[in-house]
Formats: structure tokens, C-alpha cells, sequence
């Protein structure tokens, strides 16, 4: 591979993996027993499930726990009754798979943002990794912008065209009457949640990229060739002896 394919390939990827740090950071705090108890409240899973607060509280941190910690067992139970069907303990698994490969693509990611500064840092191309993680940070903004625009004019689609994406066919689909699942997390909690991390990819994007712009313009006032003011001496020159 030649020099100029190489920082082709190393712009890109420094681009794409800048993009998935952003989000796998802006997931985090919808991860949290704060936020899910929130959401949940306004979307009225109590009344949904039938479950007292205390018992909401109690299943739903199970299940928090064992998608983030594990083990995926999600067999939570509340008064010796299992709080999700086998069904739905089948798909919870599939979605810590989903969020486990994700959680090592991001750690990648962020290995490789090291490793490519510290490479283009060597190299004396700082400002190269720079404009590629604006860039990339820009790019997210767009796909963000433009995904949340088809959301809003048709949330049922991109909802089951995302699940068609990452399981099975039919294996995401349970019934608001009967089933536990998507009682504990209603269509409202999915869709506020959406819209509410979508705004923290955004701003989060927009931080990024103005860092990386300032840095840029750093770089470039450094690299500028100083200039002598009018009337100021210049460099003494040696006369010859005569």
C-alpha cells in the first residue's frame, strides 16, 4: 500500500471510528436505572405491568443488570412468578449479543483513535487526524439529522426496519396485552429515548468537532511564518572587509 493510499485508509478510519465512540458514549447514560425509572414513569409501565413500584423497580433493575453486567439469564421474578416468558428471555439475549459486539467494536474504536494519533503524531500529520475526527464527528451529525427526520414521519418503519437489521424476523414482536416486555419498556419509552439520545449524539458531535476545528486553527497560527513589522529591523548582514 502507498503513502497517499495509507492516510486514505487511516482519514477514513479515524473518520468512522470517531463516530462510533460518540455513540457508544451517548448510549451510556440511557443505560442507568435513573433514566429507565424515568422514562418508565412517563410512559406508565406500572400501569402497563400491574406491578407496584417497588416490584417494577425490582424487576426492571434484574433486567438492567443482567443486560449490562450479566449473566443474560433474565429470569427475574416477583412473587415466585417469572416476570418475562421464555420468548422474551430469548430476545433479551439477543440483545445483549447485539450490545455486547458493540461494546467491543467501541473499545476498538477508541484503541484505534489512539493508535492512529499516536502514528499520525509521529509522522508530523497531527492536523490530518484532526480533520478526520471532525469530519467524522460532522458526518454523524448528518446521519443523525437525516435518520431522525424519517423517524418522525414514520417511527413504526425505522423501528422494525432497525430490528430486522439486528434479529431475527419476528423474534422482536410481543403484544402490549399480555406481554411483559414490552409492558416494562412501552412504545413511548422507545420513542422518547430515541429522540432524547439523538439530541446527545448531536450536541456531543457538535463538542467534538468544534475541539478538532480549534485545534486545527491552532495548528495552522503555529505554522504560519512570522512576519517583521514595518520598520522593524530586520537580520544585521556582515559588510565585507574591504
Amino acid at each position: 500500500m502507498g503513502a497517499s493510499a495509507g492516510r486514505i485508509v487511516a482519514t477514513v478510519l479515524t473518520a468512522i471510528a470517531t463516530a462510533i465512540v460518540i455513540v457508544a458514549l451517548s448510549v451510556v447514560p440511557f443505560l442507568s436505572p435513573q433514566w429507565v425509572a424515568f422514562e418508565q414513569g412517563r410512559a406508565e409501565a406500572a400501569a402497563w405491568t400491574g406491578f407496584s413500584e417497588s416490584d417494577l423497580h425490582i424487576a426492571t433493575s434484574a433486567i438492567l443488570s443482567d443486560l449490562v453486567f450479566g449473566p443474560p439469564n433474565f429470569d427475574v421474578e416477583i412473587a415466585g412468578t417469572p416476570v418475562l416468558a421464555e420468548r422474551e428471555r430469548s430476545h433479551m439475549r439477543d440483545v445483549r449479543g447485539v450490545f455486547a459486539g458493540f461494546a467491543v467494536l467501541a473499545v476498538i474504536s477508541a484503541i484505534g483513535l489512539v493508535a492512529l494519533y499516536a502514528g499520525a503524531r509521529r509522522a508530523g500529520h497531527v492536523e490530518r487526524w484532526w480533520r478526520a475526527a471532525r469530519d467524522g464527528a460532522r458526518g454523524l451529525v448528518l446521519v443523525v439529522i437525516v435518520g431522525g427526520l424519517i423517524a418522525a414521519v414514520a417511527f413504526d418503519a425505522a423501528f422494525e426496519l432497525f430490528h430486522r437489521l439486528f434479529f431475527a424476523g419476528g423474534t422482536y414482536l410481543f403484544d402490549p396485552a399480555s406481554d411483559r416486555l414490552v409492558q416494562l419498556f412501552p412504545f413511548t419509552f422507545w420513542q422518547e429515548t430515541t429522540i432524547v439520545l439523538g439530541v446527545v449524539i448531536v450536541a456531543l458531535s457538535i463538542a467534538v468537532s468544534l475541539v478538532a476545528s480549534w485545534r486545527l486553527r491552532a495548528a495552522a497560527a503555529n505554522a504560519e511564518p512570522s512576519v517583521a513589522a514595518p520598520g522593524t529591523p530586520g537580520p544585521a548582514r556582515s559588510e565585507p572587509v574591504s
